[in-house]
């Protein structure tokens, strides 16, 4: 959703920018987000706040900007236009519509709530405010789907007939924040938000969970694996497959009736990468490289335009309420095994 652009010199001006707090020394802005950020012309960071100063310090120290210790303290700023939210998941609502109903735009990590309800409320509050709410699934934003709709749509594997995604990831370390429920924890949030999402952009948003099976942990008390079947009205399937415990694997594939598709680090190419299009066909089998982009890049630079420019999102209310609602409807028919 977007609203009109903040004032100050994100709305006018002949060099007109975003400043920027972050909220949260989470890893992914350490890595990716922040660098983003800080390479972006149009957006500057201005300060990072962490629950101790020391934490947020090491961030500002090499990104630049002032160390804040308390998430409210940097709200209280008001030399902002905006704010990055890297923050557990479970706490993605609570701040986000505190800094909406402050008169800022919001950049909020993926998943951008726990449940439709969440994800509700916090639309509502940017389109009171008039402000912009976005969420970084940065997968998205990579041109190498858009290759793929491109192939699909010229009929190179004929009628599609299914999609197949996998995101799974090595065990995490005792203690990581994706093991607390209280805090939105869990494989299916983490890591399976991600082929749910590529199953809606490639097969459209008229998905129905047939059947899933989600395996909790007992003693962390969230789910550490998971397999998702959906289906179209049409009868095209989905099958997902996610976990915490796994060897690494991020791909997905696209099988129709004269061919299958496949693309490997389908969610997080890394930005030198240039991705390969696998192309099977009877008798013959293509291999297209396309071009490295760097996907959190262009996340800081589309939130830059929605904020500066008042261009929407790539994904607007319809869409983040439809992925909660998705998510939803996959916890509710789950087979939960312990």
């Amino acid at each position: 959703m977007t609203g009109p652009s903040g004032g100050g010199p994100a709305g006018s001006g002949p060099e007109r920018v975003v400043r920027v707090g972050v909220l949260g020394c989470a890893d992914i802005a350490w890595r990716r987000v922040l660098p983003a950020i800080a390479a972006e012309p149009r957006t500057r960071l201005v300060a990072v706040a962490g629950r101790d100063a020391a934490k947020a310090r090491r961030f500002t120290d090499r990104f630049g900007g002032e160390p804040v210790e308390g998430y409210e303290r940097l709200l209280d700023r008001t030399d902002l236009d905006a704010v990055y939210i890297p923050l557990p998941t479970g706490l993605h609502a609570r701040w986000a519509v505190e800094a909406l109903r402050r008169g800022l735009h919001v950049l909020v990590e993926k998943p951008m709530a726990t449940d439709r309800a969440e994800a509700a409320a916090m639309l509502d509050a940017a389109r009171t405010a008039g402000r912009c709410l976005m969420e970084n699934l940065m997968f998205l934003h990579h041109g190498q789907h858009e290759e793929i709709r491109r192939l699909v749509a010229a009929g190179e594997i004929g009628e599609l007939r299914s999609f197949s995604a996998s995101f799974g990831i090595p065990p995490l370390s005792a203690g990581n924040v994706r093991h607390r429920a209280d805090l939105g924890g869990g494989s299916l949030l983490d890591v399976g938000v991600y082929p749910l999402r590529a199953a809606r952009l490639l097969l459209g948003p008229e998905l129905d969970p047939v059947g899933a099976v989600l395996r909790i942990d007992p003693a962390l008390g969230v789910d550490v694996a998971g397999h998702v079947l959906l289906t179209t009205p049409a009868g095209v399937t989905a099958e997902l497959s996610f976990g915490f415990e796994h060897a690494y694997r991020c791909s997905y594939a696209l099988w129709g009736g004269t061919g299958r598709i496949v693309l490997d680090r389908a969610f997080t190419p890394p930005p030198t990468l240039r991705p390969v299009v696998r192309l099977e066909q009877q008798d013959l089998v293509r291999e297209f490289t396309l071009p490295a982009e760097d996907q959190f890049a262009a996340v800081v630079r589309s939130f830059a335009a929605a904020v500066l420019d008042g261009v929407p999102p790539r994904d607007g209310e319809e869409e983040l309420l439809g992925m909660a609602g998705l998510v939803d409807r996959v916890r509710a028919c789950a087979r939960v095994i312990r």
